[in-house]
């Protein structure tokens, strides 16, 4: 075990949940998690979250190119560790990546980038969607038997910071697709001198005949109205 005790090591991983929870969107989220994990878990040099949509793989942090590069790797390849935390396993430890023989192509660019040791934990997310923690060591069986106990909580933490994250998003993506729709709506009206049913309405029929969404359609109103005035303003300058 570490040097701390386990007691310790829990009030930690307690405070990063803590943290996880005062992010202010799911991108600072993703960036305290990964922070978190190079911090707390013994061992480890390099962290990532990768998010799975509909089989589409986007690496959405990361804090060093090393884990950009060995992930992307064995995306585009559809097989190593981390396409086995993806399918197969809730975790997966390789303790020298480039003495492990099923993966020659990774064995290689870990040891081009200086990295031996990884671990991966398959995050559980919302339907359609999950995500995968990935942790790198600089050294050879970096990892230990605390290392996966306190990534495998880490990974608990962070998929439930990450629904929360996701779910505090959408909420406020609401709220200002909403704002822009009135504010387009309040043009419209004092524009053709419509009522505020007739002027949703016009921009509803808009939408469904460009087949654009509504919100876009109201952005692209409020767009349009914004260069008049500034182009007015220009030329009585």
């Amino acid at each position: 075990m570490d040097d701390r005790s386990v007691p310790e090591w829990v009030e930690l991983l307690n405070e990063l949940a803590g943290d996880l929870r005062h992010q202010r969107n799911t991108q600072a989220t993703l960036n305290a998690i990964i922070a978190g994990a190079v911090d707390l878990i013994p061992g480890a040099s390099w962290a990532g979250v990768s998010v799975v949509t509909d089989g589409e793989v986007q690496i959405e942090a990361a804090t060093d190119p090393v884990v950009t590069t060995l992930d992307r790797l064995q995306v585009s390849q559809g097989d190593g560790p981390f396409a086995q935390a993806l399918h197969r396993h809730r975790s997966v430890h390789v303790a020298d990546m480039t003495a492990d023989s099923r993966w020659p192509a990774l064995g290689r660019a870990a040891a081009d980038l200086g990295a031996h040791s990884a671990l991966w934990f398959r995050l559980f997310f919302q339907a359609g969607r999950l995500a995968v923690l990935t942790i790198y060591g600089a050294e050879s069986h970096a990892f230990a038997a605390d290392s996966l106990v306190i990534g495998d909580v880490l990974a608990q933490h962070a998929a439930s910071a990450l629904i929360g994250a996701e779910a505090a998003d959408q909420f406020n993506q609401a709220l200002a697709s909403r704002d822009v729709i009135g504010q387009a709506k309040g043009l419209l009206m004092q524009q053709r001198q419509l009522s505020g049913l007739q002027a949703f309405e016009l921009m509803i029929r808009t939408s469904q005949d460009a087949n654009i969404k509504l919100v876009d359609i109201a952005r692209w109103v409020v767009a349009e109205h914004e260069n008049a005035l500034e182009s007015d303003t220009q030329s009585r300058g």
